[in-house]
């Protein structure tokens, strides 16, 4: 019995050791891998890695600039101002005040014969040799001129009918109105480039670099390029120079006054025309503005550019043919400088002009006297949908005041407006005309921008 129970525990003995031997020697298989599982984790994992480069550029890009001002602040640059006007001077300017003059001497008495006179005159000649140093000075002051011009190019790119692309390029002559030491500012006719992808700038040295519009103005089609000072070579941005826009335009002693047309007075670069002021009396209807423009004798094309100057090298006008009328439209007008001073100003300093709305005139002696008009800004026109009409101004009424400043003709108010910036709220005084004559009125104009 013994025998037989210890031969049973063990073969029990041998079947759990088995067992045992069983459960050791099993194999563990792992799980297959799941590959659109792992797929879609690389692909969250690369566009987290993408989402966060691009916040990471994003904001360097934007905190950059804010940074790099704090550590190196750079000064705001000096605003762009002209210096007054020079005016030229009458015969009767000449003469003092009889209170400031002293007691003069007595006058000697001359008495010279007609033939001394003659003989004076005689000994005074004046050959070809004179007349030809006489234009060799006015072309040595075109030439220092031409410091101040430059060639603008404006490039458009068009297809034509066989679906081929094609560059067309328009030219015009500048001005250097301005020299700083970021940049270099150029006045130009606008309308000659306004559809232009990309402006370049040619210096008289030959430099050719891209140009950035700054400001334009929508009533002369004027506007002012800038260009970088750094893309230019030192050598053209020492030969360069601003243009001298002292001068008046506005006296009537310019008349007769010899000129010089440079730029492209006959349409083409680098061309220079003499000849004299006939006229300054025509004026320009544009809104809240007040230009006159200059007429000479002098024949050029009809798309000429570029700007009038007198025989010092100041500038008169800027060249404009658009507004001649059909018997003299290949004659040399130009826009005087006196009025455009200020706004060409206001363009470099890239300010906004404030808009009212108004077309008019100055009243005369002979309207004052005659039809009891007061003087002031005679309004002659109201732009639709301007402040001006929002405001209740109407055509026939005289702005004799804005605010506590006095308006005696229609220049006053043209400047005055110059001096405002849009969405300024303002108080006009005018003068209407009712059945017992002209009554004072008070209306508030909230200035809009022109464009």
């Amino acid at each position: 019995m013994d025998d037989m129970k210890r031969n049973g525990q063990e073969a029990q003995g041998g079947e759990v050791q088995k067992a045992d031997s069983d459960f050791i020697t099993e194999r563990i298989k792992q799980r297959p891998i799941n590959k659109i599982k792992l797929l879609r984790r690389t692909l969250i994992t690369a566009a987290m890695a993408v989402i966060f480069s691009l916040v990471a550029c994003l904001t360097f890009l934007l905190l950059e600039p804010v940074i790099s001002n704090w550590l190196y602040p750079e000064e705001e640059p000096a605003p762009i101002e002209f210096p007054a006007e020079t005016e030229e001077m009458l015969p009767e300017d000449m003469i003092a005040d009889d209170s400031e003059m002293e007691e003069p001497p007595p006058p000697v008495e001359i008495k010279l014969e007609e033939e001394q006179i003659a003989k004076v005159l005689d000994n005074v000649t004046l050959d070809i040799d004179d007349y030809s140093a006489m234009y060799g000075l006015m072309a040595e002051v075109a030439k220092e001129a031409g410091k101040s011009l430059v060639t603008v190019t404006g490039s458009v790119s068009n297809v034509d009918w066989f679906n081929d692309t094609y560059e067309r390029q328009d030219q015009t002559s500048g001005i250097i109105v301005a020299k700083t030491e970021r940049e270099i500012l150029i006045l130009v006719n606008y309308g000659k480039i306004m559809n232009a992808e990309e402006i370049m700038v040619t210096f008289g040295k030959g430099d050719h670099v891209q140009a950035q519009l700054k400001k334009r103005d929508v009533n002369t089609k004027l506007a002012i390029l800038s260009v970088e000072a750094d893309g230019l070579k030192q050598e053209t941005i020492d030969w360069v120079k601003a243009a001298d826009l002292t001068a008046s335009s506005g006296s009537r002693a310019i008349i007769g006054n010899p000129v010089i047309a440079v730029g492209s007075p006959l349409g083409n670069g680098d061309s220079v025309c003499y000849g004299m002021i006939t006229s300054n009396s025509s004026s320009l209807a544009m809104a809240d503005s007040y230009y006159k423009l200059l007429t000479t004798d002098i024949y050029g094309s009809r798309n000429a550019s570029g700007v009038l100057i007198n025989v010092k090298g100041q500038v008169l006008g800027i060249i404009d043919n658009s507004y001649n009328s059909e018997d003299m439209q290949n004659l040399v007008t130009a826009v005087g400088i006196t009025e455009l001073r200020r706004i060409i100003e206001r363009m470099s300093n890239d300010r906004e002009q404030a808009y009212l709305g108004t077309h008019g005139m100055d009243v005369t002696s002979d309207a004052n006297e005659s039809l009891g008009v007061p003087f002031g800004a005679y309004v002659t026109e109201i732009e639709m949908d301007s402040p001006a009409m929002t405001a209740g101004i109407q055509g026939g009424d005289v702005i004799t005041g804005i605010g506590e400043r006095q308006i005696g003709v229609y220049g006053d108010l043209v400047n005055a407006l110059a001096e405002l910036r849009p969405e300024d709220m303002i108080s006009i005084t005018l003068m209407r005309q009712g059945p017992e004559g002209y009554m004072q009125m008070e209306v508030d104009v909230t200035l809009g921008i022109l464009e």
